[in-house]
Order: structure tokens, then sequence, then C-alpha cells
């Protein structure tokens, strides 16, 4: 049996720059990166490539159509689900995550859809920012704190 991994999940990219660097924090972590489409762009893009660098062949990739394939795939248990939104009720430092928990985050412009939302706002999180002169923060970046702050005890943390 195989020892249960966390997950990246971006629900409708649209720049690839952001997922080619989340891409690349997954393999530096270990973790599978999943995709919902649509995306924004092409995953053949220089863009994402670039990001990625030269790890982007190293990706434990996975593609769904949309979230509700994803859901009946993978049918995660709701205690593994945690949503980051900008306006999350809880901040990122309050959980402890599950070794199996699937990070998932929205597109860039949008966040994440009120239909994935409904009924989970006890799961939906937020990584706080002091300035109230900055309205959001790069996804890349946002998904990189909340993945190190997730596998923090497994990291020596």
């Amino acid at each position: 049996m195989s020892k249960p991994q966390m997950k990246v999940v971006l629900v409708t990219p649209e720049i690839p720059y952001n997922t080619g660097a989340i891409g690349r924090t997954s393999v530096a972590l270990e973790l599978e990166l999943i995709l919902i489409k649509p995306y924004g762009f092409s995953l053949e893009e220089k863009a994402v490539r670039r990001a990625g660098m030269d790890y982007w062949k190293h990706v434990q990739l996975s593609e769904y159509e949309d979230w509700e394939s994803f859901v009946e795939a993978r049918n995660p248990p709701r205690k593994s689900l945690y949503f980051f939104e900008q306006y999350g009720a809880r901040s990122v430092f309050e959980p402890v995550y599950q070794d199996d928990a699937y990070l998932v985050f929205g597109c860039e412009s949008k966040g994440l859809p009120n239909a994935i939302l409904d009924g989970q706002e006890d799961r939906v999180f937020n990584l706080p920012m002091k300035s109230p002169h900055v309205r959001s923060l790069n996804l890349a970046n946002v998904a990189t704190a909340v993945v190190y702050q997730a596998m923090r005890t497994q990291l020596g943390g």
C-alpha cells in the first residue's frame, strides 16, 4: 500500500507561468498536480515549460475535464479537502492538514466557483495579509506558501 500523498489542485488555471511554477514546487515536494479544465492556455506553451523549467517532465500530472469528473473519479473525503480563497473565514495556519490533503486553488481572476464552495464554508482558508493596499497575491506564491505550511510537519518544521 502506498503512503498517503498531498495533492495540489488547480481549478481552471488561467496563467501558464503560475501553473508552471506550481508544477515545479510539486516536483520539489513530490506532490501530485491535478489540473481541472478548462485552462486559459495550452500545457504546450513555452511559458508553462519556462516556469517549470526542465522539471515539467517530472510533474506527477493528472487532468480532469471539470470539477464533477474530478470528484467522481477521486471521491476525495471531505476532511481531506482544503479550499483557498482570499475571503476564507479561517487562516491557512489553523488546520492540521491530512497526509492525503487536496489543496484546492481557483483561477487567478475569479477564484473558486460558488458551486464548488457551497456547503464547504468550514473548509475554506485564506493566507493572511497585513496591508489593505493589496487585494490579492500571485497564485503561484500563495500555493507555494500554503503547501509548505501544510507539509511543515513532514518537512521537519
